[in-house]
């Protein structure tokens, strides 16, 4: 269907081009406006069309010509084989929490929260100033933006217990997305060859950026309260690591919060152990019945790492974000920083600053809980109705994802295979643990566009579940 005249022009042309030599002139723009009664502004849509299509080129001054076409040939990169070697691990290319889906999908697979979701306003504005900053034009030092430093480190002050320090400015880096920061913090606290505990479901993207690194994974279950701490203490003494990383608020995949034993506990054995804590507060923004409750504003020795994204909750065009580490941890990660980035975009940080220090941003989280609450609650419904075979173990506090687990023995692939046959995307459980799984799980995020479809993606779950287990 043809939905403009520039469209109809450029097929009109295409034929042309594919009936002319290369080099061939095109008829000039004053020309194709008398012969098709078009106007100048089509005439030059339709070229800029062809021109971004790699049909024609343009030579100013000159005129618009014909490209040649390259001849098909089959390329031989067999030599790349040897000159890359074997990998030391086969990494995925594209996790199932990234893909793009076609807009008649329900995507419950998705790791970032719906655009209804997010501070919309708040962005385009930030970028509108952004724009007109002398920001565009310089570099920021390879810590950050000063003042949103002093941003991430007042956030975190604002919730320190009586009697500890607070994080200064300068105990923050701010960093190109939490995914960046995790790479730093794994080579400059573990190192290639190093054993790093792990919680066990944890984020993939972790378990991605420690495989990258070389960093030896040593899973440590976790449960709706958190760790198990007595696994955990002799998971210290057996291998003798030296960092932890773990998800104490709204873990994803699970949702789950630490308890304050546990949170205790946990900190007992750092400081026993001499060890650090890598917190990732991926979810600081999506607390539902409850606040993220940071373990790093409980001591104040360097044990924790604090880590705490912007990308998912102001935007994923805006990867920024804050890591706070004291003593000389924070000097080695931001060495590796800076190897690795050199600096953050000023731009991007700020829009970031520009956002959070809006009066709006505070009434966008409260409005932001609401919805999330709304939405959990929905696609619990849906499951309760159209799966009784699915067990949620934990109603989430906070994050954007339900963890759910199927009857053993269900084939999570073919599952997969028999959603998506009906337009419904899911994320099964094999990436989300270090080691073996430890049942069938999936991931299903309640954040992603539309929610009105969440009780026809609850009926073609429980219709795939028992057509795979046939």
């Amino acid at each position: 269907m043809i939905n403009s005249s520039s469209e109809n022009l450029v097929l009109i042309l295409r034929k042309w081009i594919s009936q002319a030599p290369a080099g061939t002139q095109l008829p000039s723009t004053r020309q194709l406006v008398a012969e098709h009664s078009l106007s100048p502004v089509t005439v030059q849509k339709a070229l800029r069309a062809l021109i971004a299509q790699g049909l024609i080129e343009s030579r100013p001054g000159i005129g618009t010509f014909v490209r040649g076409m390259p001849t098909a040939r089959p390329y031989d990169y067999g030599w790349q084989t040897a000159a890359l070697g074997t990998p030391r691990q086969k990494l995925p290319e594209v996790h199932p929490s990234q893909r793009t889906l076609p807009n008649d999908f329900i995507a419950l697979q998705s790791g970032y929260p719906d655009r209804e979701l997010l501070p919309e306003r708040l962005v385009k504005s930030a970028f509108a100033r952004a724009a007109r900053s002398e920001s565009v034009l310089q570099r920021t030092e390879a810590a950050g933006l000063p003042e949103l430093q002093s941003w991430f480190a007042a956030e975190l002050a604002e919730q320190m217990l009586p009697g500890l320090s607070s994080p200064s400015a300068r105990d923050v880096i701010i960093l190109p997305g939490s995914q960046s920061g995790l790479g730093s913090i794994f080579r400059a606290l573990v190192g290639e060859g190093h054993p790093m505990l792990i919680e066990s479901p944890t984020y993939w993207g972790a378990i991605l950026a420690a495989a990258q690194v070389g960093v030896t994974l040593i899973p440590i279950p976790a449960g709706p309260q958190g760790p198990d701490t007595r696994e955990l203490d002799r998971a210290f003494e057996r291998t003798g690591a030296r960092a932890f990383y773990a998800h104490p608020n709204f873990a994803n995949p699970t949702g789950a919060q630490w308890s304050p034993e546990v949170s205790e506990r946990v900190l007992e054995i750092l400081k026993a152990r001499g060890a650090f804590l890598v917190e990732d507060d991926w979810a600081k923004d999506f607390g539902i019945s409850s606040d993220s409750s940071p373990l790093a504003a409980r001591e104040d020795n360097g044990h924790v790492v604090y880590l705490r994204s912007l990308t998912k909750s102001v935007s994923p065009a805006v990867r920024v974000a804050g890591l706070i580490a004291r003593g000389p941890a924070r000097d080695r990660i931001l060495a590796d920083h800076q190897a690795q980035s050199m600096y953050v975009s000023g731009p991007l940080q700020a829009v970031a600053l520009d956002v959070v220090s809006q009066p709006a941003w505070r009434t966008h989280l409260r409005s932001l809980r609401q919805q999330l609450a709304g939405r959990r609650d929905l696609l619990i419904e849906s499951l309760a109705r159209h799966v009784p075979e699915a067990h949620l173990q934990l109603v989430p506090p906070g994050g954007l994802n339900l963890w759910v687990q199927l009857p053993d023995g269900t084939d999570l692939r073919r599952l997969e295979r028999e959603c998506e046959a009906r337009k419904l995307a899911i994320a099964p459980c094999a990436s989300w643990f270090p080691a073996e799984e430890s049942g069938q799980y999936l991931r299903l995020n309640y954040s992603g566009p539309n929610p009105g479809a969440f009780d026809q993606a609850g009926r073609i779950l429980g219709e795939a579940l028992r057509s795979a287990d046939r």
